[in-house]
């Protein structure tokens, strides 16, 4: 026998449900043992110099900007040396981790110290429950108190607040009514006329629509709410990708439409005011026009119509006015909303986009459009 009795004794214990953390990902809850602790155990257990971690092959499987922050993935192994008596034990584990920061260096500290530290539970993991073994089981036979853990780490019973968040994850609203949440968001996905904008905007308020689902059922309510906004959101996309910013007007939309005739009508110019809101134009035929554009970048045609987000203030599902826009193939269009400056991306490419749009908008209107 390789590890004495005391060590076996340690490995062969149930896994304490103290030890035991969880977290939330998309419907389900994952359970874990953190890193320190793991490492924490393997010197109770082996002795802190009868054993040795080394990181074989990391490496950087992507990096980039994402919400203003620069952030990194990697994926690395560990190799474990457990010196047992006169022999060596060897296990490997591999793992991936990611890391957002302000600076390139630290998110990529960030990043593959994650890494390693999965790669490093996984490879202990193999010697036993007190490394999270116990874990794989969906019984957590292996645990002890395992009912105390269900209890100490069941899901959240759902935010106190509802936050309704615009495409672009900046501007929001908060509800204090689940139902309220609800129809804001059904009413700002009626509204949307592009079919890129309408999948930002469920996007960013995708987990808030899954914690309604939960909501509701532990209230008893059943999944309605979540369920109705799933099938607005699938007649939206399916009309938008027939008539590109031409939707077709979905049941729902249709009885928004329905109760806002009921209310009078009155009409105010608020460009007009002593304030003024500036106007947002809207044409079909304009947008056409620019899509038929070869792509500004790199010459590809036909193109999408890009909106200049800087060009107006954004609002909650609200595109600028379709006189900003311009010209860009899908590649250069998903790098320029991927970016997190697009000033910076446009001074990148030595091009000046407001120019451009509005060379191509006295094109489709006449010289005394506003």
């Amino acid at each position: 026998m390789a590890f004495t009795e005391a060590q076996v004794k340690n490995l062969e214990a149930k896994l304490n449900s103290k030890n035991v953390k969880t977290r939330q990902v998309q419907d389900n809850v994952l359970a874990y043992v953190e890193g320190w602790r793991v490492i924490s155990e393997a010197n109770r257990i082996f002795g802190y110099d009868a054993w040795d971690r080394q990181t074989l092959s990391p490496r950087c499987v992507w990096s980039g900007m994402t919400d203003k922050q620069h952030a990194a993935s990697y994926i690395a192994k560990v190799r474990i040396v457990v010196r047992a008596g006169s022999i060596a034990i060897t296990r490997e584990g591999c793992g991936s981790g990611e890391g957002k920061a302000s600076s390139p260096g630290e998110a990529h500290e960030l990043a593959l110290k994650a890494a390693e530290t999965d790669a490093t539970k996984r490879a202990l993991a193999t010697f036993g429950n007190p490394f999270g073994l116990a874990l794989y089981d969906r019984e957590l036979a292996g645990v002890r108190n395992r009912k105390a853990l269900e209890l100490e780490n069941s899901p959240p019973e759902g935010p106190v607040t509802w936050l309704l968040r615009s495409e672009t994850g900046v501007d929001a609203c908060r509800f204090e009514q689940p139902e309220d949440f609800a129809e804001a968001l059904r009413q700002a996905m009626v509204g949307v006329t592009d079919i890129e904008m309408l999948f930002g905007l469920w996007e960013q308020n995708v987990e808030a629509v899954r914690a309604l689902n939960r909501h509701q059922k532990r209230e008893a309510r059943g999944g309605d709410l979540a369920q109705s906004l799933v099938s607005l959101l699938k007649s939206c996309a399916v009309a938008l990708a027939k008539n590109p910013g031409e939707a077709e007007p979905s049941p729902a939309s249709q009885s928004l439409h329905r109760e806002r005739e009921i209310q009078p009508k009155c009409e105010i110019d608020k460009s007009k005011l002593p304030i003024g809101e500036l106007k947002r134009h809207r044409s079909k035929e304009h947008l056409r026009y620019v899509r038929r554009q070869p792509c500004l970048i790199c010459g590809r045609a036909p193109a999408h119509a890009h909106h200049i987000r800087y060009a107006q203030p954004r609002g909650l599902a609200l595109k600028v006015s379709d006189e900003f826009t311009v010209p860009l193939c899908a590649i250069h269009h998903n790098e320029n909303h991927a970016t997190g400056d697009e000033r910076k991306w446009w001074e990148t490419h030595k091009m000046d986009p407001l120019e451009v749009a509005q060379r191509l908008w006295s094109k489709t209107h006449s010289s005394n459009s506003p």
